[in-house]
């Protein structure tokens, strides 16, 4: 870009555009932006949450913050080594700030640390990246655990004293998987029995299917009343498990994210909760931080408090809330605010559930 380098980290002056580069862990197709050819990636439809929502929002949050800078450049993919490969291509190509939502935080950090050696302001997104990162936007992560251990106390009634329960995690590589741990378990442990806990490799729910249904022959489909999901993904498939076991009743699953087929199940009766976090205010926050940062201003310019990593203190963050989705909540909140229409959750199949769930025009 043409950019002077300081002190690691830092670039020298002010620029007036600055070229953010978003690399993100999920299925995107990789967006051209800030000149050149395109970094090498996996692509992915737009069904991923980081294709419906983080990537328009981003660009949009962008170009009204810095309507004089290029598009960002957008990569994408679900894999760690050609994760590396696109940050590599970009610190090369010299892009001034890159916002990073990393697979994999401990095998990406020499990309982070070339990253700072080059004067590239690293934000962390979503998950806390390890490395020297100049900033940190997501969503409270023990708050979105105590959301999902409170709502599952709620859903299992009088079980919910001394109940057996099965939580099916997050990947373990995953930062964010420990933080939910901790905040679910500060509301179960003492309550309910942990029958069995799973980590689950690479978020995927093949795995999470494999887990619940070795959960269900080794505790009985009997005795599980209840299950931590980490996530809809993972809540999607251990509700298939308990189909192909023909557990029933359901017990109550918990979620996060607000899918549109985990808000489906949800007023259908199959899936009890989910967590809704506006994202809009999480793209908000970080083109915020990166614009500040590729125009010589801190990170601290944005964040309201800060974070340790396993190799970083006192990191710049914006930590935002979170809110718990039932059936009874749907209208009140993605509806409210325009995550979803009537119509795209209410499919004809579903108008008699939605009814019951009072979820009406």
């Amino acid at each position: 870009m043409g950019l002077g380098v300081g002190p690691p980290g830092v670039r020298r002056g002010r620029l007036a555009r600055a070229c953010v580069a978003v690399v993100l862990g999920a299925g995107l197709l990789l967006g051209a932006g800030c000149g050149g050819d395109d970094a090498k990636g996996t692509g992915g439809g737009g069904a991923s949450r980081f294709g419906q929502f983080d990537r328009p929002l981003i660009e949009r949050r962008l170009r009204q913050l810095c309507p004089q800078c290029p598009p960002p450049v957008i990569a994408a993919t679900p894999d760690a080594d050609v994760q590396q490969q696109q940050l590599d291509t970009l610190i090369t190509r010299g892009v001034d700030v890159l916002v990073l939502s990393a697979i994999d935080p401990k095998a990406l950090r020499p990309s982070v640390e070339s990253a700072h050696r080059a004067g590239i302001p690293v934000v962390a997104y979503d998950r806390l990246a390890q490395g020297p990162v100049s900033g940190y936007v997501t969503f409270d992560g023990a708050t979105i655990g105590r959301l999902q251990g409170r709502a599952l106390l709620t859903a299992m009634g009088k079980k919910a004293d001394g109940g057996q329960i099965v939580m099916v995690n997050g990947a373990a590589s995953d930062p964010n998987t420990a933080w939910f741990e901790r905040g679910a378990l500060s509301v179960l442990r003492g309550r309910v029995r942990i029958g069995k806990s799973y980590d689950t490799a690479g978020w995927r729910p093949e795995n999470a299917y494999a887990d619940m249904t070795g959960a269900i022959a080794a505790l009985g489909p009997g005795h599980i009343d209840g299950v931590l999901a980490a996530n809809d993904s993972l809540a999607g498939a251990v509700i298939s498990a308990f189909d192909a076991g023909a557990v029933r009743p359901l017990p109550p699953v918990t979620g996060q994210d607000a899918d549109l087929a985990a808000v489906q199940r949800i007023v259908a009766g199959r899936q009890y909760m989910t967590v809704y976090k506006p994202y809009g205010a999480e793209a908000d926050a970080a083109v915020r931080m990166a614009v500040a940062l590729g125009r010589g201003r801190p990170a601290t310019s944005v964040a309201t408090g800060t974070v340790d990593s396993p190799t970083t203190k006192r990191i710049p963050s914006v930590l935002l809330p979170s809110y718990p989705v039932t059936a009874g909540t749907v209208k009140d909140t993605l509806i409210k605010d325009g995550v979803y229409t009537f119509d795209q959750i209410c499919t004809p199949g579903l108008r008699s559930a939605c009814a019951k769930a009072g979820l009406t025009r």
